[in-house]
C-alpha cells in the first residue's frame, strides 16, 4: 500500500457492512473529508498521521490507540513493518531507510466498522499507549500462514457405500491443525500467539453436519465395520443425484489464537478465533448384492 506525499490520499476503506448499505460519502474523515464507494476512498488534504510534523503525526488523527485528542472521530493504532519497503518505496515519502520506520497505520471511526489502513513513515517510534496488542496478535497470525484441513478421509478417490460406516480424520501439521506460534513487534512491545484447531466442523452434502473436537481416528482393518469412536457419518443415500455424482464436502477449522505480551508492556493476553474451510466431492454408492 503506497502513500502519496501530496494532498490527496487514495487509502483503502474497509466496509464490512452488507454493499449497498455503505454510505456514499463520510464527512470529516482522517485529517479531511472523505469521499467513497464501496471499497475505496478519496481523502482530500492530509490523511491520518500524514507528515507534517517532527513525530509524522498529523491532521486529526489521534496518536495513539485511546479516544483521540481535540474532535476527531478516528483512533489510530500502529504496528512496525518488517521487513521495511524497499529505498525506492513511495511509504518512506522522500525518507531514506534508517531515517525513521514506515508503520502500518490503522485508524477506525468513532465505533464504526469504517477502518482505513496504510503504510505511514514515522521520525520516531509511536508511544506505547499507541501499540494496540491485538493488531500485532493478527500480524503475527496472518504471519502463520493457517490453512484448512489437510482431510486424509475421506477421499475424492476413495470407494464409499450406503450404510457403511466412514471413518473422518485429517493429517496433522503446524499450518493445518496446530500448534503454531509467531511474534509481531512494534516499537518496544512484542506480542506471541500461538494457533491451535480447537475443532472441526464437516458439512456432509446430505444436511448433516458432524462437529469433531480433535483430528479424527485413522482406520484400521481390524475395526471392521464399526463407527469411528471420534469422527465419522454414515450416508443413507447414494450420491448420484448429486452434482458430478459426488457430495460435495466442506471441512472447516476453527482457529483458537491464544496471545500475550511477552516485552514491553504488562502481560496483556487475548484470544482470537478463525476459520478456514476445505472443500472435497466424494462419491457414495449402494452396495450391490448379488444373487
Amino acid at each position: 500500500m503506497l502513500t502519496r506525499p501530496h494532498t490527496k490520499a487514495t487509502v483503502a476503506l474497509a466496509v464490512l457492512a452488507v454493499i449497498g448499505t455503505a454510505p456514499a460519502a463520510l464527512a470529516d474523515g482522517p485529517g479531511g473529508g472523505v469521499e467513497c464507494d464501496v471499497f475505496i476512498c478519496e481523502v482530500e488534504a492530509d490523511a491520518p498521521g500524514q507528515a507534517g510534523s517532527a513525530g509524522g503525526h498529523a491532521g486529526n488523527a489521534p496518536q495513539g490507540g485511546g479516544s483521540g485528542t481535540g474532535s476527531s472521530p478516528w483512533t489510530c493504532v500502529y504496528a512496525l513493518l518488517s521487513p521495511q519497503p524497499p529505498a525506492e518505496s513511495l511509504d518512506w515519502q522522500g525518507h531514506t531507510p534508517g531515517d525513521g520506520a514506515v508503520y502500518e497505520q490503522t485508524c477506525h471511526y468513532l465505533d464504526s466498522v469504517h477502518t482505513v489502513v496504510r503504510n505511514q513513515w514515522l521520525a520516531d517510534p509511536p508511544p506505547a499507549a499507541a501499540v494496540d496488542p491485538a493488531v500485532l496478535a493478527q500480524r503475527a497470525v496472518d504471519s502463520m500462514k493457517l490453512a484448512g484441513p489437510d482431510v486424509a478421509s475421506p477421499r475424492p478417490a476413495g470407494k464409499y457405500l450406503v450404510g457403511m460406516p466412514m471413518w473422518m480424520w485429517v493429517h496433522q501439521s503446524p499450518t493445518t491443525y496446530g500448534p503454531n506460534t509467531a511474534t509481531a513487534s512494534a516499537g518496544a512491545v512484542t506480542v506471541t500467539a500461538t494457533a491451535r484447531v480447537s475443532k472441526i466442523v464437516w458439512t456432509m452434502g446430505d444436511g448433516t453436519v458432524v462437529t469433531c473436537t480433535g483430528p479424527g481416528t485413522p482406520y484400521t482393518a481390524a475395526a471392521g465395520k464399526t463407527d469411528s469412536p471420534t469422527c465419522g457419518h454414515t450416508y443413507t443415500r447414494a450420491s448420484t443425484d448429486q452434482p458430478e455424482g459426488r457430495y460435495q464436502v466442506t471441512a472447516t477449522s476453527t482457529w483458537t489464537i491464544d496471545w500475550q505480551i511477552t516485552t514491553g508492556g504488562s502481560g496483556q493476553a487475548g484470544q482470537l478465533t478463525e476459520t478456514r474451510p476445505t472443500r472435497i466431492q466424494i462419491p457414495i454408492k449402494e452396495l450391490q448384492v448379488l444373487n
